[in-house]
């Protein structure tokens, strides 16, 4: 196959080395915007901003220049993959919206403004295309060193589907198809959400029973917005729900926990997103996803602390104990 991934961070840039590992041998392509950042992949053969120490696969091309124009006489590709933050989907889909091949997009999270998930946001930009998702428990330091991993090919059309096994699942990298293409970008949009919730649990000591029910309790709020849009409830039971949610939750490597971390430490939003330097999706699309679960009437409180939290109308602490202020209820509600 031949392969593109447009977007060099973290994320692009493993799943590029993992396509290229392919036992298949496939013939990969990524795409950096920044003009310099390309050349400095390129030349010393590893993206020493995003991820430091690892070598990428010798027969993976960087390039750089007009997307636009790269597009128009790139007819070769078999697999788009689209590895831009969620703000950014949009424009990108755009300059992709006459291609004949499948096209996949990485990013989690619902858009600003307008409240979309990525396949709904595709609906509008680029609606002639065959897309879908590309998701799961996974952090982009693991797959960048070959340790396993288990992603979902989401999507509507078995051809994305089928298109996405064949680029990455081998040996370190298992790909599971699904077709719930709304559960599988609700689990990874309010994953993020809940795992700040964790780290500022994490952060004030609260323990691990403290840490278990906000995951469980989150699980039941992810599965009730899934279930107002439209998805099955087995997904999030799946790799795209409890599985993203708990690694994203609990490991080190995730942004979004350490966010919560940051916070509980006193730190100022802005200091906190200052020290990361990397994007945390949580934080933009906290707000998006709870207007989202009002505009349906879905009741999701930790997400709504965790608004309050990133607005500065709580403390840290007070919204633990707004969260443990709540009124008793049947667990299934």
């Amino acid at each position: 196959m031949h392969i593109a991934v447009i977007g060099a961070g973290a994320w692009g840039t493993a799943v590029a080395m993992a396509a290229c590992r392919h036992v298949h041998g496939h013939s990969v392509h990524l795409y950096a915007r920044d003009p310099d950042q390309a050349v400095s992949i390129d030349r010393q053969r590893e993206n020493t901003r995003y991820l430091p120490g690892v070598a990428l696969p010798q027969g993976l091309s960087v390039v750089n220049g007009p997307l636009g124009t790269w597009v128009e006489q790139a007819r070769e590709i078999d697999l788009w993959v689209l590895a831009t933050p969620m703000l950014g989907l949009r424009t990108s889909l755009r300059e992709l919206q006459q291609v004949a091949a499948p096209v996949a997009w990485l990013c989690k999270g619902f858009e600003s403004g307008t409240g979309l998930m990525p396949h709904e946001v595709q609906a509008e930009a680029a609606p002639d295309l065959q897309a879908g998702a590309l998701s799961g428990p996974s952090f982009a330091l693991e797959v960048a060193r070959s340790q396993p991993t288990a992603l979902v090919a989401a999507s509507q059309h078995a051809r994305v589907r089928d298109a996405l096994v064949q680029a990455f699942h081998g040996s370190a990298l298992r790909v599971y198809a699904n077709d719930d293409i709304v559960g599988v970008e609700v689990g990874g949009a309010v994953k993020n959400v809940l795992a700040i919730a964790t780290g500022l649990c994490d952060g004030l000591g609260l323990g691990l029973n403290a840490r278990a029910a906000l995951i469980t309790r989150g699980l039941a709020e992810m599965t009730r917005l899934g279930l107002a849009l439209g998805a099955k409830a087995e997904t999030f039971m799946g790799l795209s729900g409890l599985g993203d949610l708990v690694l994203t939750a609990t490991g080190d490597l995730s942004r979004n926990r350490k966010v919560g971390l940051l916070l509980a430490d006193g730190l100022s939003l802005d200091q906190t997103l200052a020290s990361l330097g990397h994007v945390a999706e949580g934080v933009y699309s906290a707000r998006t996803v709870w207007q989202r679960a009002q505009s349906l009437g879905v009741d999701m409180p930790i997400t709504e602390a965790v608004v309050a939290l990133l607005d500065g109308r709580l403390q840290a602490r007070e919204a633990v104990q707004v969260l443990m202020g709540r009124g008793p209820r049947g667990e299934s509600t």
